[in-house]
């Protein structure tokens, strides 16, 4: 055969041989292979919520048309996943849909198969069988169900899961919502059941001790830990310290707190100064609770617990400025929390726009249905526009979230004075009286509804002088007990009590009301010195304005006479359009030291 040709035959052959031999199959799902849900966990696992969603729901599709092209098992991975996502997307009512029917899913399982249940630390393999944890679903329903304020549903959901099964978040988030319900008992025994299992858990001692659980019996479940593990010798004294806050006992708990911040290892803590600080502003000692506050912002440019009450005190300082650059922060910061809401909402409220004031307030209770500040300041926005049965609401909530602040019940007794429902407010001063004991801040309470009755005037006069006695520097007592004496006419006192008020601290009302006090036994000049420092602390502050405005018409009734002819040659109207502010500043006036906190 010719050479060539026995080539091209050979070549023939071979290809033939090629075409006639079958080619391997294509890969199966073979052990050690991982699957499409597989994918999708591994994805969930890296926080690609987006893509987990939009996978899932191809595929939970492609389920739905074909039943048997993913296990139960899978399926009920799935939902679960895409569930997750769309908890992560904020979609809390469509993620608790898929939640039950992954749940649902479970269920029918279960009756099927046995399946051991994963932690999470398992490898993945194909046709695995390590599922996600039925409680962990149950517990994102409840977190869900908390964002969409269905609390009774939450807590029977969590309800569901035995005793023994239920992790220290399950059992926190119980005690919570317990506690918001107003289930004293279950919630006490949740927190226990969390410091049992976690004895560090410090938010869940806070939770016993405002449920009136005494910081001793606290204390003993935290023993063990504070003697084994080291540095650990000052939990003892923290608790202590707000075993003091929960009583009410802000002199004893403003001690404990500042010896555990001396210490060199706490010194600086920004969470211990907002407690002082807060503390401070129970008190009534505004001058260290703003100072406090500044050095906790120092310390964190970040915070934002406690900034409702800064800028509360920033506004009724009259330092509108300020309130602003603050409430702008905040929002920078972020706008989830009330905080920035209810600081903006001061400064509507002392810029007399109560409208703002009102919706600020109730965007802050929105976010944060506890945030007793938020509750306040919508209550004294109600209050200012006359509706005051809407604004007493809000304060008993106030009261009800904070029964050892004093504001809540000044904000509650100044509603019933409004509507002249003067027993129901003495009836409040007297159990405010009795339940925080006799201190400066309840006796000027109980003093101001006693001020209202002429019968009770020397009663008021004697509870005035106790707070006085107990605390010479109290705004409140000072400014109640000037009022007491401008009715008795008996001037030189009140001059003497102001001088001696301001020796140690600076106002705008003490001063404005040494100026009225001045100028009632004529003593212009100085009065006018006065008012002018009371504008210097609070250029809003219209009642001093006022009091210049007329001592300059006193004292040059010339020139005043001649602006006037000036004025009604021009028919300008203007004296007519300041008598109308003169009344609006006035009524301000007489409201604005109610605003339920010291």
């Amino acid at each position: 055969m010719d050479p060539a040709a026995a080539a091209i035959l050979g070549s023939s052959l071979r290809i033939s041989y090629r075409l006639f031999v079958p080619l391997p199959p294509l890969p199966a799902a073979l052990p050690g292979r991982m699957n499409v849900i597989d994918h999708v966990r591994d994805m969930a696992a890296a926080g690609l919520h987006s893509n987990v969603r939009l996978l899932s729901s191809l595929l939970l599709t492609m389920s739905n048309n074909n039943p048997e092209l993913f296990s139960p098992s899978q399926k009920y991975q799935l939902l679960v996943y895409h569930a997750d996502s769309l908890f992560h997307d904020k979609e809390y009512r469509n993620a608790v849909s898929k939640y039950t029917m992954a749940l649902q899913q479970k269920k029918a399982l279960s009756k099927t198969s046995k399946v051991r249940p994963s932690t999470g630390n398992s490898t993945s393999t194909p046709q695995s069988q390590c599922l996600p944890s039925e409680i962990e679903v149950k517990y994102k329903m409840a977190e869900c169900y908390t964002m969409l304020k269905q609390d009774k549903d939450a807590i029977a959901i969590l309800d569901g899961i035995p005793s023994r099964q239920r992790t220290p978040k399950i059992n926190m988030m119980l005690a919570n919502l317990y506690k918001k319900a107003g289930q004293e008992r279950p919630s006490v025994t949740s927190y226990k059941e969390v410091l049992r299992q976690c004895p560090l858990a410090l938010d869940a001692i806070l939770g016993l001790l405002s449920l009136s659980v005494k910081g001793a019996e606290v204390a003993s479940m935290t023993m063990n830990v504070i003697q084994t593990v080291p540095n650990l010798d000052w939990l003892s004294v923290w608790i202590k310290a707000y075993a003091f806050v929960h009583t009410g006992d802000n002199s004893r708990a403003i001690n404990t707190i500042c010896s555990l911040e001396k210490k060199s290892l706490l010194r600086d803590n920004v969470d211990l100064l907002g407690s002082l600080a807060d503390l401070y502003f129970r008190a009534g000692d505004n001058k260290n609770s703003v100072l406090k506050f500044e050095q906790a912002q120092m310390l964190d440019p970040y915070l934002i617990k406690g900034m409702d009450v800064y800028g509360y005190l920033l506004a009724r300082e009259g330092r509108l400025e300020d309130v602003e650059n603050l409430g702008c922060r905040l929002f920078n910061i972020s706008d989830q929390h009330a905080e920035p809401w209810v600081v903006s909402g001061c400064h509507s409220f002392y810029s007399k726009r109560y409208s703002r004031a009102l919706y600020l307030g109730a965007k802050a209770i929105q976010l944060n249905s506890n945030s007793v500040q938020a509750l306040l300041l919508k209550g004294a926005a109600l209050r200012n526009m006359g509706r005051v049965q809407e604004a007493i609401i809000h304060f008993r909530e106030a009261i009800r979230l904070a029964p050892c602040r004093l504001d809540c019940y000044e904000g509650l007794i100044e509603c019933y004075l409004a509507s002249n429902s003067i027993r129901e407010a003495m009836v409040m001063a007297n159990n405010v009286y009795k339940t925080l004991g006799a201190n400066a801040q309840t006796l000027t309470l109980l003093a101001t509804v006693c001020l209202e009755d002429p019968v009770t005037q020397e009663k008021a006069k004697t509870l005035l002088d106790k707070a006085l006695n107990q605390r010479p520097d109290y705004i409140k007592a000072v400014v109640k007990k000037a009022e007491l004496l401008s009715r008795e006419q008996k001037y030189e006192d009140g001059i003497a009590l102001l001088r001696n008020a301001l020796a140690n601290q600076s106002d705008c009302v003490l001063h404005r009301i040494l100026g009225d006090f001045l100028v009632a036994v004529n003593e212009y000049q100085e009065a006018m010195d006065q008012y002018s420092i009371a504008l210097s602390l609070d250029p809003n502050d219209q009642k001093s304005l006022e009091g210049m405005q007329k001592m300059e018409k006193e004292e040059s009734p010339t020139d005043a006479t001649q602006e006037e002819d000036v004025d009604d040659m021009e028919g300008s109207g203007e004296e007519g359009d300041l008598e109308g502010s003169d009344s609006e500043a006035a009524q301000w006036a007489d409201q604005e030291q109610w605003f339920g906190m010291q």
